[in-house]
């Protein structure tokens, strides 16, 4: 074998054990570490962040919204509404986008004025009431959160499909309105998903 020959034989060689020493340190033990790592130090978001009903079931996840609706697309009346979602068939977590539609788009106008209409209606009130998250997607179609106001609206309708006091359902919102994190980052905000599994406890 010529010099030359040995000479790539060689480096093919010390190639080939760099990349199965960096392939098992990078690919395989940096990924154990920060597995373990995450799941001693922050189990619950590490596993996605699930919520749980009260039969100990998961029922869904914290970062992901959930639409409240019959087999025709109409709201359920016992439950608080998610906003609307563009992704997918309703958030899809395979889908997440938002409608990349501008704030001209006929379309989306026309998507709004109609959302508006049935939310005023399904609420009791006029159609200049009704929040904007209640008529607009997210970015992501994926938000699980609505506005502390779109919350409080829905109360007198969810209360009374229950049979329960408004007032007990308007606390039961307001013990869940989160603030913005650190006292300044976003708006405050309600998880309809984790809102709605605690009316459930309420009324069973």
């Amino acid at each position: 074998m010529s010099t030359s020959s040995r000479t790539t034989v060689r480096t093919i060689g010390v190639a080939v054990r760099a990349m199965l020493v960096f392939t098992l340190t990078l690919g395989v033990g940096y990924t154990l570490v920060v597995t373990g790592i995450a799941q001693l130090a922050l189990p619950w978001q590490a596993n996605g962040s699930p919520v749980h009903d009260a039969a100990g079931d998961t029922v869904g996840s914290a970062l992901i919204g959930q639409a409240f609706t019959d087999a025709d697309g109409d709201a359920l009346p016992e439950y608080f509404q998610s906003r609307p979602s563009a992704a997918g068939d309703g958030y899809d977590g395979g889908a997440s986008s938002g409608s990349n539609q501008g704030p001209e788009n006929a379309d989306l106008i026309a998507a709004i004025e109609e959302r508006q209409a049935a939310v005023a209606e399904l609420e009791g009130v006029a159609p200049s009431e009704v929040p904007a998250d209640a008529v607009t997607a997210s970015g992501s179609g994926l938000d699980p959160h609505i506005g502390p106001a779109y919350a409080l609206l829905q109360v007198p309708r969810v209360a009374a499909a229950r049979g329960l006091d408004e007032a007990e359902v308007r606390s039961l919102v307001e013990a869940h309105i989160q603030q913005r994190d650190l006292g300044y980052l976003g708006e405050p905000r309600v998880n309809v998903v984790e809102l709605n599994l605690a009316l459930d406890a309420l009324g069973s």
